[in-house]
């Protein structure tokens, strides 16, 4: 087939988060466009169910990326199958919750920085040295509106996001120049099972998710960054529903 067709063929993205909502759009779009997938997430049947249906030597990985031990037991076995790092690291799995600071239970907020920005960190800290030594690489942060804005209630998300931008940023910087690409992807809000919980009671401060963005057009931005000539690279991307 046209590497036209295919222009990832030949390459390895690990997704986290890849059993639903964007994680998985992103993991069909990346297969899709000839990618080989290595897909993290925790639900072990679910997990690999949609790896099966993508096809194409999906690799299904169970993982909580808030356990530190599960998250390297992954990495090596990813490490394994592929044979060395990944040419794409799409950091997707986030956990969000709606509290007011002073009513949060700490382990909840815990959690929800352990997921949306712990976890990103140690992935990137295990398979950056790999990218290193090759000099190529593409890191893609699934940021959020909320990693710029803030929002009530939002107390432990906006903080993980902000950071998770933060991080980004210094990654950037560092990188420069390494043939490694970086590339933080933030879209509004986007329909989601991570508004579950919030959809059985709905709210008028919330936008119904019929105008919210699709997961798909999130894993089209994502397809769009990491398909990019070598030589560019697109910092920043921001996503809302026309």
């Amino acid at each position: 087939m046209s590497t036209a067709l295919r222009p990832l063929a030949g390459r390895v993205a690990i997704v986290t988060g890849a059993s639903r909502g964007i994680g998985l759009a992103a993991a069909r779009a990346l297969a899709g466009a000839g990618a080989q997938v290595v897909m993290l997430a925790r639900g072990r049947d679910e997990l690999a169910a949609r790896a099966g249906e993508i096809g194409a030597g999906a690799i299904a990985l169970p993982c909580d990326v808030s356990d530190h031990a599960a998250v390297s037991s992954a990495a090596a076995a990813a490490q394994t199958a592929i044979g060395r790092a990944p040419d794409i690291l799409v950091n997707n799995a986030g956990a969000f919750a709606l509290a007011q600071v002073d009513r949060m239970d700490t382990k909840d907020f815990e959690r929800i920085v352990s997921v949306n920005l712990v976890a990103p960190f140690h992935l990137v800290r295990t398979f950056l040295p790999g990218m290193r030594e090759r000099g190529a690489g593409h890191l893609v942060t699934i940021g959020s509106i909320a990693d710029r804005m803030i929002y009530p209630e939002n107390g432990a998300y906006a903080a993980s996001k902000f950071g998770l931008r933060a991080l980004h940023e210094v990654m950037r910087t560092e990188l420069r120049g390494s043939g490694i690409r970086t590339t933080l992807i933030s879209p509004g809000p986007v329909d989601t099972p991570l508004w579950d919980p919030v959809s059985s009671a709905p709210r008028g401060d919330i936008m119904p998710r019929s105008a919210m963005l699709a997961a798909d057009a999130v894993a089209d931005a994502i397809v769009f960054v990491v398909t990019r000539p070598p030589a560019v690279n697109i910092d920043e991307l921001r996503l809302s529903r026309a």
